[in-house]
């Protein structure tokens, strides 16, 4: 005959699904009474654990005895289901977490740029480009003349973010993509630029210069480009070309030597070292 009785007391987490033809009140009470249900297990958890004589003996304290689990031990499906919604919570921020290992491409102490002067309204902006060698745009600042304190660290803090954004490799693109065509005052007629004529905001003019500087996005200026085609080009326009581009803002050709070069036809140019 055995000597001891262990009682185990559970707690049981499950679901019952029921079909309803009609979705109503009186159907919605009904289904606690209903005993064609779907029963599905969802948790079972330990909570208690006692053991005694089952002799009617007072028991004696050992370590069998009065163990308690309760809220300790996690189910297998508690488990799992914790696990799939860290998963799922990491391959939605994975891409945007930070490597430190990230290199930041400082610019050079001396670059290219070019400063853009224009009106929209009675507000006058000055947008400051800062280049790499390559011609690849690496920092902006933003000026502003009517503008309060407040106003105007705020803008400079801006652009401070958006070069270092395109210092750690940010495309201009996304900026483009993200402020084109965002609308706030001022707005309106723009005055001093050939390419762009009118715009939303301050932001819809910078990302919008920006982008035909320096992506070539033509679609989005008002009035055409000048633009000629260079046939017949010989080695020592090539050599001249590879010149003017290291000395040349990219931005402020928008991105056109070609199209801003002198006609040499009549104008000798002697490349060859002296000697």
């Amino acid at each position: 005959m055995s000597k001891f009785l262990v009682e185990t007391h559970y707690t049981c987490t499950f679901k019952i699904v029921h079909e309803l033809d009609e979705l109503n009140e009186k159907a919605l009470s009904e289904v606690d009474s209903r005993k064609d249900g779907k029963v599905e297990i969802v948790n079972v958890t330990v909570n208690n654990r006692k053991t005694k004589r089952s002799d009617g003996r007072k028991s004696v304290k050992s370590d069998l005895e009065n163990i308690e689990i309760s809220h300790k031990k996690e189910s297998l499906n508690t488990e799992k289901l914790k696990n799939e919604l860290l998963n799922k919570d990491q391959n939605r921020t994975g891409k945007f977490k930070s490597n430190k290992n990230e290199k930041r491409f400082q610019m050079p102490d001396r670059r290219k740029g070019y400063i853009q002067k224009a009106t929209i309204g009675d507000h006058k902006i000055y947008l400051h480009t800062g280049e790499y060698d390559d011609g690849k745009i690496g920092e902006i600042f933003i000026d502003t003349n009517k503008e309060g304190e407040l106003v105007k660290a705020l803008t400079n803090n801006f652009a401070i973010a958006i070069s270092l954004g395109l210092q750690y490799g940010v495309p201009l693109e996304e900026f483009v993509d993200a402020f084109l065509d965002t609308k706030f005052e001022p707005s309106g007629k723009v005055y001093g630029n050939d390419r762009i004529l009118s715009a939303t905001s301050i932001l819809d003019y910078i990302f919008r210069e920006l982008a035909i500087s320096y992506l070539g996005k033509e679609d989005l200026a008002h009035t055409p480009g000048l633009s000629r085609s260079i046939e017949d080009k010989n080695e020592k326009d090539d050599q001249f070309l590879k010149i003017v581009k290291n000395i040349t803002s990219k931005g402020f050709v928008r991105s056109n030597y070609e199209e801003k070069l002198v006609d040499l036809s009549d104008v000798r140019i002697n490349l060859k070292s002296k000697n």
